[in-house]
């Protein structure tokens, strides 16, 4: 889509689904507002311009507004380089002029963005969030430097790997501050490259961040334009059933486990379905089996705990040993099965399992669900099971990792 998609993509990750909720809030008309989203956005008047930095966290020229005397300088190029870099907590990098980029610039550059796709579900997330930040980073400094089909490219996997640190910030650090800041510059980078089904991919997962708190409407504006971004596509079946997903395990958090398994029978329904498009090389997320996992939990928050014990020990055979996160959040949720049916040894020893795990590859969600598990327990606390997750909950080791992250 033409027009000034850094503008644009800030204004939906700070919540101004459409251009008439950002006119509102600045007090001025949307015509002004399609002006600024325009190919050639006009540089905004003073009290316009601080109350646009005020809304969406970013300077003008970072927001794809060229300062007024010509076009963007080398200056520009650099807010924008140092805003996204900021975003992800380095340094900026000073850069230099460099002649154009060759296409094998954008093979190279993604080659590295997959390895480090595929090292997330085996690295240390304290190892791998830097390595992503400076590639992210990396790719923020080739992208002025090339043009065409190959800066397309490289602004894809730069929002990639935006992505992926995202990833990292919210489900491995449990920082959602930081990965609003990250998703929100892989949203700018998915729209410099033109990639529809990145945005979308990125808009659901920000909606994520209002969905665990319980601000229901808020994840739903959100999904709405990851739906509307998606419809662009063309996407695939696993696309679509993640997106249902994705605001199935919003309405579980917020409470309503009606909507949400009614959401997740539709996912099922359009995986069942399939389609004539494949998913994008990016999507390793989701599967049939990440969706049952889904619809496990929910069943759980639901109370429906016979039909959550069996989807979830069927989950739990069918995951692979690349899915070692997963199952600390599996063994979690058969933990809360056991607790809520008030079996506290049974859970006890789900949720030893899940320290076990947790201590060969951390995963700050899976050791919510412990922690969880152990309020649960609470009634039960003088029983020696309960002291003995405890012990292994308290220890030394898992007491300090999790404190370090």
């Amino acid at each position: 889509m033409p027009g000034n998609t850094r503008l644009r993509a800030a204004r939906i990750a700070a919540g101004y689904v459409s251009q008439q909720a950002l006119a509102d809030a600045l007090g001025v008309g949307v015509r002004q507002v399609r002006r600024w989203e325009s190919a050639t956005p006009p540089w905004p008047h003073p009290e316009q311009g601080q109350a646009l930095i005020r809304l969406l966290g970013q300077d003008l020229e970072a927001l794809g507004f060229t300062p007024p005397g010509g076009a963007p300088t080398d200056r520009s190029r650099r807010t924008v380089l140092a805003a996204t870099a900021a975003a992800v907590g380095l340094a900026a990098v000073p850069t230099q002029a460099a002649a154009m980029q060759p296409a094998s610039a954008a093979d190279d550059y993604q080659a590295v963005t997959r390895s480090h796709r595929r090292l997330y579900w085996s690295v240390a997330p304290a190892t791998l969030h830097p390595a992503a930040v400076a590639h992210a980073t990396l790719g923020c400094a080739l992208m002025p430097e090339a043009a065409g089909q190959t800066r397309q490219r490289i602004a894809a996997a730069v929002s990639e790997s935006l992505l992926l640190a995202g990833r990292i910030e919210f489900f491995d650090m449990r920082v959602p501050d930081r990965a609003q800041q990250t998703w929100l510059r892989a949203l700018q980078a998915a729209g410099e490259a033109d990639n529809a089904l990145l945005g979308a991919a990125v808009l659901a997962h920000t909606a994520f961040i209002p969905g665990w708190d319980g601000r229901r409407d808020e994840a739903v504006e959100r999904m709405v334009a990851a739906r509307t971004y998606a419809r662009r596509g063309p996407a695939s079946a696993e696309l679509l059933a993640w997106l249902d997903a994705v605001e199935a395990e919003c309405e579980t958090r917020c409470g309503n486990t009606r909507t949400a398994l009614h959401l997740i029978g539709h996912a099922e329904d359009v995986l069942a379905r399939g389609s004539d498009h494949d998913s994008p090389e990016w999507m390793d997320w989701f599967s049939a089996v990440r969706l049952a996992a889904f619809k496990g939990n929910t069943q759980l928050k639901a109370g429906h705990l016979p039909q959550a014990r069996a989807t979830l020990l069927e989950v739990l055979d069918a995951l692979g040993p690349q899915d070692e996160k997963q199952v600390t959040v599996i063994l979690g949720d058969l933990a809360a099965v056991e607790a809520a049916a008030g079996d506290p040894e049974a859970a006890c020893g789900y949720a030893v399992r899940a320290l076990d795990q947790l201590e060969r590859t951390w995963y700050a969600t899976g050791m919510d669900r412990v922690r969880e598990v152990r309020r649960a327990l609470a009634p039960h606390q003088h029983e020696q099971c309960v002291r003995d997750l405890d012990d292994r909950l308290f220890g030394w080791s898992t007491t300090v990792s999790a404190l370090a992250r």
